[in-house]
């Protein structure tokens, strides 16, 4: 069976590298990103960082959920999320590496269903398992009158 959602996202540009990211048709507050200096001024978080949040996070929820569906109930987790950037064979910057850790509050011991749980909710973390697999983009750039310059297919 197959299951097909989609979400929009608008991003508007404030000003230089800073960015307002509307989460469209949600009550979500929006969200002010910026590229870290020289190049921009720390106003917000960069792509880079909002993409190692995202699986941190997603990572955390997937084993809170977890934890719970085994009728545990964990006090407060902690994630600690650490990037590598480095060039790539064209000297372009890119995310290299991604190391999370998840800081459970009790002894594992004390939780219902522990090894189970710790060996498949990695596999519900919908932001990792993209990331890891790769996901295809597909890039258009129109004009002011509405006319595609550029199309990149997804790759």
């Amino acid at each position: 069976m197959s299951e097909t959602q989609e979400f929009t996202l608008t991003l508007t540009q404030e000003s230089d590298y800073v960015f307002r990211i509307a989460f469209d048709d949600t009550p979500i507050p929006e969200l002010v990103t910026d590229e870290t200096a020289p190049l921009g001024t720390d106003h917000g978080p960069n792509p880079s960082r909002l993409l190692v949040a995202a699986v941190a996070n997603c990572l955390s929820a997937s084993l809170l959920f977890a934890l719970r569906k085994f009728k545990n109930d964990p006090g407060t987790l902690v994630t600690r999320a650490r990037a590598t950037l480095g060039r790539n064979e064209e000297g372009r910057l890119r995310v290299q590496h991604i190391a999370v850790t998840l800081e459970l509050p009790e002894a594992v011991a004390d939780y219902q269903q522990a090894e189970r749980l710790l060996a498949q909710f990695e596999h519900f973390c919908v932001v990792t398992g993209s990331v890891r697999d790769g996901v295809p983009v597909e890039v258009t750039v129109r004009d002011r009158d509405g006319q595609t310059v550029h199309h990149s297919e997804a790759e």
